[in-house]
């Protein structure tokens, strides 16, 4: 089971996980051995409450795909069991973020007595710079 946060866990049978060769520089080691980690979660056909898929699929992020897929490559560590973890707390945190629920801004007026300071404050600068004319003789 991943544990997304207390009673919200998704069945590690939903999670297709696969060793795949990592990408860049490591040499003899990068050749040999699959150590990242390609993570596929269909969003579509998941035990997620709907209010979840549906925001999932409406996040605008390139790993989730046109088809409804999250896709995570975890390469950034050198062993199959860290890049294995990076990939299901990075999916984790993918869904936690699409969970939260944001707070309605709630519009507000300025005070009276600062719409007063503000505009003391501008007839004051107006007042400056109007002395800044030619002097006349």
């Amino acid at each position: 089971m991943l544990i997304i946060r207390p009673g919200l866990e998704i069945p590690e049978d939903e999670i297709q996980l696969e060793a795949i060769r990592a990408q860049g520089a490591g040499g003899q080691n990068v050749n040999k051995v699959s150590s990242a980690i390609h993570l596929r979660f269909d969003i579509a056909a998941s035990s997620l409450p709907e209010e979840y898929k549906t925001r999932l699929m409406s996040i605008s992020d390139r790993r989730v795909n046109s088809e409804g897929v999250i896709v995570i490559k975890a390469q950034r560590h050198r062993t199959r069991e860290k890049n294995h973890r990076d990939a299901l707390e990075r999916l984790a945190e993918l869904i936690r973020k699409a969970t939260e629920r944001h707070r309605k801004r709630i519009p507000t007026r300025p005070s009276k007595a600062s719409k007063e300071r503000r505009l003391t404050s501008k007839s004051q600068r107006s007042h400056t710079k109007q002395l800044r004319g030619k002097v006349e003789d």
